[in-house]
């Protein structure tokens, strides 16, 4: 009923109801003729309803006193009516382009639109009129519906959701007193452009007409297929939508339904999906889904939380991204034998967001071998089947079908829009003339044929003038073939087959077709690896990665003849540790081997002594660096702890004398000299035992607080180098920096050149030499963990973490470290020249030797970016897309551990309760690093 008038409308389908279908005919031929311009009407041409849809009547009474009539969905661009109006617009060659892209979302062309003459309701009636044509798009699912309009009318029809097409200039049809223009309506934009008062009046008028008189499909039902069979859509339901509330309570009251209903159980695989859902998901309204031909009631989440808890087990084989990329896929399928099992995995895996399916043939007995169907499907369309297993897989997922099959009349509507077609079926014919048509609309082509499991790629997008099948045909078209017998196809059919490279098995059975066996074999098994062979195809199409037309084949039956044993070795070969020699007797060699012994960055050790027997000079060795090693800074807080050692051991052997920093002697890489005298630091010499016995100890430890003099003693010894330490033991500041510790960790893995340093820094016993980098054993890591170690190791990993912006697990170890510590002592200095972190190398090694002397566990635990200084320092180190991310990492790490900007970071080092380090890292032989000149004098050599 509209408001409105006041009045009845109703729809009707011309074969019902013909009487009232010449009730429309005679109304809209009295109002054209009115006008003149009855030949418009066309009225011989849809006397019998051809290519009408529905109508639409409004009565008064038994009077029918307006009407509108509605094609489509059309198939095709030539069924549009519209565009023989516009001819006279110019070229309407953007207009056919438009319509064409979106036949595949449901187009819908409204025409015939009259109102009795003179009616005392006739605003009313035609605003209505304009309503008619979005419930009829609800109706047919169709986004899409257009109508010609003539300029005095267009408010009317605006007023609905329609907007004019300003690709075409108006024309003037039917004569040239109308200006004419083309209307569209977009289905998911009404509420946005209708005008208040008609949307009003959409939501109660739908309701009516649901639950008067549910519609029906019969208009677009092909010939010749039962009405039992067409059904292969669910009824997706919105219970806050008045016309599917209704539909709820009749199919809830409906005792003959079977109602199922497990929304709690999917809530709460929703609630722990991992990172937790948004507001949007949370929110969604769930749906009832009726499935017709199972008479299924069932209620599920609303399409983005089905979306996302259905496809939450392929992240991150098919990231978030990705997979929102591959839902916008169209996709069509033609042949449903071998197709069936493609287009469900296609659905299974949500690489599409459309499937079209197409197939003339019925399931018989013969195809369960390969069809994954069922005995109640026998006799059932083969696309009906593929169409309702998919549907009851994902019920928000677009599926047409074609139960006809393609033929040349409707398979540029087939095409229409597609992103991808896989070609399945048998007839030789319908091959060529489907890649004919794809060729020409740029749509690559995707085959797969069981036998060996041979891939076919044909890119007509990338390479619109391909010979078909790669030019194994030669020029042949499908219609030349078409006027061919079987017999004469075969040798074509051969050439695309490649005999030589069909498997022994299969080749033989083509002799024995008709005489020991019925025709081409096929195995169930083939098949499905055959569809994974498709997906992964499809994939690679949809993340636009390389998928050169060819092909490839995937022989399983040949590959098992290769079958090899897995690799039996031990993870580590376990070997005893190679221990640190003892110290020298030679006085200049034990100077050296204590020097050696200081840490350094991945224990790179990186520098080199010379000594002539007065003098201890200390050199950058520049090839024993890393990306981190920021201006070599790293470098001279390792010197900075090495020439520590060396005051440690002259004075332990009354040979301390005076030091000098960055001596001008020109050379840039002489850092350091010591020049042996006779003195004696007593609080140096008590710690040269710690010199010789300190390590890195990575236990995990337990958090226990440090005594307060404990605390003063490693403050103190900083402070005796002309360094700080600050102590960072509350447990919420700990907590915030093991975040960013690890976080820190998780740029450094992702980082591809830092990931290779760290990597390089790694030695496994048995198989790498062990004098510089980090023995595995000293991780303190059990057999599972080293594991993850060395797959963290592959670089492609690491790439698509980063490319994920994931990773976070990268950092576990770190964060559970810091966690286990009594605290961290951050080592700073004042100043950022190489002088001050010499200064800090040498606080560094003081405060670890104190802290080895107390019996505390230490290990060095810094930020990547802990000797970045300014920008083009950070630039350095990492990509340019982690670069702001590293810089805001940096300056959390100082808010929270209060270093000021004028300070520098000379070292982190983590410190707990610990039991003591399985083992230490070596060191390179003093023969690599020692050189004493027995010739020349010492200061002749630079």
């Amino acid at each position: 009923m509209d408001a409105g008038s006041g009045l009845r409308f109703e729809c009707h389908y011309p074969a019902e109801r013909p009487d009232l279908w010449r009730a429309y005919l005679d109304g809209a031929q009295a109002r054209y003729r009115h006008h003149g311009v009855e030949q418009a009407l066309d009225r011989p041409s849809i006397e019998h309803g051809e290519g009408v849809t529905v109508f639409w009547l409004a009565f008064e009474g038994e009077q029918a006193v307006a009407g509108v009539r509605c094609h489509g969905p059309v198939q095709s661009v030539d069924d549009v009516h519209a565009l023989v109006e516009l001819q006279g617009a110019g070229p309407l060659d953007e207009l056919r382009a438009l319509i064409e892209s979106r036949l595949a979302s449901g187009v819908l062309e409204s025409k015939g639109a009259w109102v009795a003459r003179g009616h005392r309701c006739a605003a009313d009636l035609s605003a209505a009129l304009g309503r008619c044509t979005v419930h009829s798009m609800r109706w047919f699912g169709a986004e899409f519906a257009m109508a010609t309009v003539a300029d005095h009318a267009l408010a009317r029809w605006s007023a609905s959701g329609g907007r004019v097409y300003d690709g075409s200039a108006p024309v003037e049809y039917p004569d040239d007193r109308y200006k004419t223009v083309l209307m569209w309506w977009e289905l998911a934009r009404v509420g946005e452009l209708a005008e208040p008062g008609q949307l009003s009046r959409l939501a109660p008028e739908t309701a009516q007409l649901w639950a008067s008189s549910r519609p029906t499909r019969l208009s677009t039902r092909p010939a010749g297929i039962p009405s039992e069979e067409a059904v292969w859509e669910p009824e997706v339901l919105d219970p806050g939508e008045p016309m599917d509330a209704q539909r709820i309570r009749e199919l809830l009251d409906d005792p003959a339904v079977d109602v199922r209903d497990s929304l709690i159980d999917q809530l709460r695989e929703l609630r722990q999906l991992v990172p937790p859902v948004g507001a949007d998901l949370e929110s969604e309204t769930p749906r009832w889904v009726y499935f017709g031909w199972r008479r299924v009631l069932l209620r599920i989440v609303g399409p983005l939380s089905f979306r996302r808890i259905r496809l939450d087990r392929n992240r991150n084989k098919i990231t978030t991204e990705e997979q929102d990329r591959l839902g916008r896929l169209r996709i069509g399928v033609v042949g449903l034998s071998v197709g069936h099992a493609i287009a469900h995995t296609l659905a299974h895996e949500g690489l599409c967001g459309e499937l079209r399916l197409a197939d003339f043939d019925r399931i018989e007995l013969s195809n369960l071998n390969r069809i994954p169907a069922s005995t109640l499907d026998l006799g059932l369309n083969k696309a009906v089947v593929a169409a309702r297993r998919i549907t009851e897989l994902d019920p928000y997922l677009k599926v047409s079908v074609l139960p006809d099959g393609v033929s040349a009349e409707n398979l540029d509507a087939f095409v229409a829009g597609l992103d991808l077609l896989v070609e399945e079926c048998d007839s030789l014919d319908v091959k060529l003339l489907v890649r004919e048509a794809c060729r020409r609309r740029g749509i690559p082509v995707l085959m797969e044929t069981s036998d060996r499991g041979m891939l076919d790629v044909e890119r007509f997008d990338l390479e619109p003038d391909r010979p078909l099948f790669h030019g194994l045909l030669g020029d042949v078209t499908a219609q030349r073939l078409s006027g061919l017998s079987t017999r004469d196809k075969v040798p074509y059919l051969l050439r695309i087959l490649e005999p030589n490279q069909l498997s022994a098995r299969g080749a033989a059975s083509m002799a024995e077709v008709g005489h020991t066996v019925t025709t081409w074999p096929q195995l169930g098994s083939d098949v499905t690896f055959g569809a994974a062979a498709i997906a992964a195809a499809v994939r690679r199409f949809g993340r636009r990665e390389p998928l050169p037309s060819g092909r490839l084949r995937f022989d399983l039956e040949d590959n098992l003849v290769r079958l090899g044993m897995p690799l039996a070795e031990p993870f580590i070969v376990d070997s005893a540790w190679p221990g640190l020699p003892s110290p020298p007797t030679d006085f200049i060699e034990t100077v050296a081997h204590a020097a050696g012994l200081a840490p350094s960055g991945g224990n790179q050790q990186p520098w080199r002594f010379e000594t002539n027997g007065d003098e201890f000079r200390i050199f950058l060795a520049r090839e024993r660096t890393s990306r981190m090693d920021v201006q070599f800074r790293g470098s001279y807080v390792a010197i900075g702890a090495a020439l520590f050692n060396v005051r440690v051991t002259a004075s332990m052997h009354g040979r301390l004398g005076s030091v000098e920093l960055l001596p001008a002697s020109g050379s840039p890489d002489h850092i350091a000299t010591l020049s042996f005298g006779d003195g004696v630091d007593p609080p140096l010499a008590e710690l040269y035992p710690q010199v010789l016995s300190r390590s890195t100890n990575r236990q995990a430890g337990r958090p226990s607080p440090l005594e307060e003099s404990t605390i003063a003693v490693l403050r103190g010894a900083a402070d005796r180098e002309g360094a700080r330490l600050r102590l960072i033991a509350d447990r919420n500041d700990l907590e915030q920096c093991a975040q960013l510790l690890a976080e820190s960790d998780r740029l450094r893995f992702l980082s591809p050149q830092l990931h290779r340093d760290m990597m390089s820094e790694l030695r496994w016993p048995g198989r790498d030499p062990l004098e510089t980098g980090i023995d595995v054993r000293t991780l303190e890591l059990d057999d599972s963990e080293l594991r993850k170690i060395a797959m963290a190791g592959r670089s492609d990993i690491m790439a698509h973490l980063a490319s994920w912006g994931g990773g976070r697990s990268l950092g576990d170890m770190t964060r559970d470290r810091v966690r286990a510590s009594a605290g961290l002592a951050i080592v700073t200095v004042t100043g950022s020249d190489p002088a001050s972190y010499l200064r800090g190398g040498a606080a560094v090694q003081r405060v670890w030797l104190h802290a080895h002397k107390m019996g505390l566990a230490v290990q060095p635990i810094s930020p990547v970016c802990l000797f970045a200084v300014d920008h083009d320092d950070f630039v350095g180190l990492v990509p340019p897309t982690l670069v702001e991310p590293l810089k805001s990492l940096a300056a959390a790490f100082r808010d929270v551990t209060g270093v000021p900007t004028e300070e520098s970071f000379a070292l982190v080092l983590r410190v707990s309760h610990a039991p003591a380090p399985s083992g230490r890292s070596t060191r390179l032989k003093l023969s690599d690093l020692l050189t004493m000149p027995q010739k020349a004098p010492f200061s002749d050599r630079h």
